[in-house]
């Protein structure tokens, strides 16, 4: 890291080794590459004289240059101890403890040797290194800019700068601060490297692919750069490939736990979800306080129901959240936390830390005067996605007299009937999944949108950096993701007084806006197969009750397979249809069933079906479909309602473990929501021993469908129109966000 070399000048007295001669060679074979040549005449200086300062330092940094940074610290002490007044010693000094992540000990050395040496530009630079790491970003970034301003010809300086640079998201700033250090050293591998970690943040993902290629050219034992390069092919949805490089990061660095998490997320992209596990279990052993580490160890077990240790592995996610520890991504509490306030402090503490608003909103104030409402409705699921199925209807029925309706899609652009049909049902489409999320925000202040929805929230494919940015007047959280963003850049969650009722809105960042009937909008133009499959076509059995839950596997909890495996058990002949899971999933629940005394052929699964009409149909073939506990059915409640399949709701506090029982509110059963397991298993079996009841229940889902709310599209878009009418108005008169709620249309 810049180190100096000194040359020693003291004479060799009479009949002495001539030290200065063996010195004189030492700095030779150091300068040459040959350590192991250097080291053994570094010792036979310090044999004849151990207080030579010159052997001591350079032995130091053979050490350094070999890894050894504990013996490297111990040479160079034992060289200021002889001259404490070398400003490159401390430097030195500096560089190794900076190998050894001792990074404040190594900024108060750098301080030293620039005390010593005010115009010492490496040890600048290696201050500005430390300072990095102790994520003191903008003092890392002075120190760089003085090192520069020094030696202008100093590769390293650069590439710190550039660090610092990229650690503030000045991702521009940063790349051209590492091309400079390339343009003064061609082979400087981790410049390469650094270059991909630039464009990586701004999304340049081909180009990062480019440099990392480079980088491992010049440096095939590079890890970073496999790991980096795993990160663009990933990006690129190249997941294969992406894991091979992440594979070839860990070859060279056994204990990378960074590269161990990526390995799981792109096992994890590979629907490869046992192995995921391994993977993320893996990184836990070599770093347990890794950054949302615990909780995509757990998701990846849930989504394989290896339910090994879950009470307790809950517990600790609760209280490390609870205690403002940065251990589960958002969307990983959904499926086994109902508690609404974990929910908030895990939102309000990943938002702050990943995606804080940016300090120049790009709105500032202005009052827009169009002739209709520009509405701007953000996703990655304008495609064959459950989102667009629940929202095709609400695109297509706005009214354009009124409202102006954009789509910016950044999500994949597979063509497909769903795509063509929301590309028709906008006033404009925009394709921004290669657009970077400064060029989006840009896009939407560009053209004057007045609300923009966000769609995904925390699912898969989440842009929040876009909002972040404050493109637009009016910000909202709206389908995607069942709960709070915990950031105030989104001024309003729409909902309803069941999933968020009046006592619970202080657990949303945003402000609530509570619409009429259910919050979730449905298509009443869905088709369902005819005609509808037999139960043996099914490979359901032709008589006996068929339990079903649709669910992913994630959201099943050992609580409510208890609950399943007591009903199957008391009920003769029943079985339990679910959805087809990875096999590892598939072989877990079965061997659930087999220990609570179930035989494992009464879970029936069921494939995965092209059309979704397909699905409706054999929907029906069920007699009641029991929801999950903490993340309820969506999509999937709302199909089973749509087919005229009673569902049967347990309601906690959360959002997410609410929806279920909003959906049933709106079609007019709410005598299916239950409060507590014990409710939801008394009231399961009641209806499993009553055909009568359930077949009026079944009768009334057909008459409901067609009366009440749930299944009324232009009925939802009319109220929801009036909420987006109320957000305009507030902007308008210049008044903030506030909760309000829509009188029914």
């Amino acid at each position: 890291m810049g180190e100096r070399r000194r040359r020693a000048h003291a004479p060799a007295p009479a009949g002495a080794p001539d030290l200065r001669g063996l010195l004189v060679q030492a700095v030779a074979s150091h300068q040459a590459g040959r350590l192991a040549e250097a080291e053994r005449l570094y010792a036979q200086v310090l044999a004849a004289q151990p207080h030579q300062f010159d052997a001591l330092h350079l032995l130091g940094l053979v050490h350094y240059q070999r890894g050894d940074g504990a013996e490297a610290v111990r040479l160079i002490d034992r060289a200021i101890a002889a001259k404490p007044d070398v400003s490159a010693a401390h430097n030195s000094r500096a560089a190794a403890l900076n190998g050894l992540k001792r990074f404040t000990e190594a900024v108060a050395s750098c301080d030293r040797a620039i005390a010593l040496d005010p115009t010492n530009a490496e040890a600048l630079s290696n201050r500005g290194l430390a300072l990095v790491e102790l994520e003191r970003f903008d003092d890392a970034l002075a120190s760089c800019e003085r090192a520069v301003a020094l030696r202008p010809d100093l590769p390293e300086a650069f590439n710190n700068r550039g660090n610092a640079l990229k650690e503030l998201e000045r991702f521009e700033e940063a790349l051209a601060s590492y091309s400079q250090a390339i343009a003064l050293r061609p082979d400087y591998a981790d410049g390469f490297n650094n270059c991909a970690n630039a464009l990586i943040g701004l999304k340049r993902f081909a180009e990062a692919l480019d440099c990392c290629q480079r980088a491992i050219a010049l440096r095939q034992d590079l890890a970073e750069a496999y790991y980096n390069r795993g990160i663009a092919l990933h990006e690129l949805k190249r997941h294969e490939e992406a894991l091979a490089s992440y594979d070839q990061a860990l070859a060279l660095r056994p204990d990378y736990p960074e590269a161990l998490v990526n390995r799981g997320t792109a096992l994890t992209d590979l629907k490869r979800y046992e192995a995921a596990r391994d993977s993320y279990a893996r990184a836990l052993g070599l770093a347990p306080e890794h950054e949302y580490l615990a909780g995509m160890h757990l998701f990846a077990k849930m989504r394989i129901c290896d339910w090994t240790d879950f009470d307790r592995d809950c517990a600790h996610l609760a209280r490390a959240v609870a205690g403002g520890t940065a251990t589960a991504l958002p969307f990983h509490l959904l499926p086994w936390s109902a508690d609404p306030a974990v929910q908030l402090a895990c939102a309000g503490r990943f938002v702050a830390s990943r995606h804080p608003p940016a300090p120049a909103p790009l709105w500032r104030g202005e009052r827009y005067a169009h002739e209709r409402i520009r509405v701007a409705y953000l996703s990655a699921d304008l495609r064959d996605h459950p989102v667009s199925l629940l929202a095709a209807g609400l695109f297509e029925q706005h009214d354009r007299s009124r409202f102006e309706v954009t789509a910016i899609s950044h999500g994949p652009d597979a063509p497909s009937p769903m795509r063509a049909r929301l590309t028709a049902a906008f006033d404009r489409f925009i394709d921004a999944e290669a657009l970077s999320d400064a060029d989006v925000a840009q896009r939407l202040r560009e053209l004057e949108i007045d609300i923009a929805v966000d769609l995904n929230g925390f699912t898969e494919g989440l842009r929040p950096d876009v909002l972040a940015r404050r493109p637009v007047p009016v910000q909202v959280n709206y389908l995607g993701y069942a709960g709070t963003m915990g950031g105030r850049y989104w001024d309003y969650i729409l909902a309803d007084r069941f999933v968020v009722p009046d006592d619970c809105r202080r657990f949303y960042a945003e402000q609530v806006v509570a619409l009429p009937h259910a919050f979730m909008v449905t298509d009443a133009g869905r088709k369902i197969s005819d005609p509808a499959p037999t139960r043996a076509q099914a490979g359901l059995p032709e008589s006996g009750f068929v339990f079903c839950c649709f669910n992913n596997s994630y959201k099943i909890t050992p609580d409510v397979f208890d609950v399943w495996m007591r009903l199957l058990g008391k009920i003769e002949g029943s079985v339990l249809w679910l959805a087809a899971a990875d096999a590892s999933a598939t072989d877990n629940l079965r061997r659930e069933a087999q220990a609570r005394g179930i035989a494992p052929d009464r879970l029936i699964f069921a494939p995965k079906v092209p059309l979704n009409e397909d699905h409706l149909a054999r929907l029906g073939l069920a007699d009641l479909f029991l929801d999950t506990r903490c993340y309820n059915a969506h999509a999937t409640a709302a199909d089973a309602l749509w087919v005229g399949l009673p569902v049967l709701a347990c309601a906690g506090a959360s959002f997410a473990s609410r929806v279920a029982g909003s959906l049933l509110a709106a079609v007019g059963l709410p005598e299916l929501i239950t409060y507590s397991l014990a409710d939801y298993e008394a009231l399961a079996l009641r209806l499993a021993g009553d055909r009568m009841r359930l077949a009026a229940l079944r009768q009334a889902l057909a008459r409901n469908r067609l009366t009440h709310p749930l299944f009324d599209t232009g009925r939802f878009v009319r109220d929801l129109e009036a909420a987006y009418t109320v957000m305009w108005e507030r902007t308008q008169r210049g008044e903030p966000p506030a909760a309000f709620a829509v009188a029914s249309c």
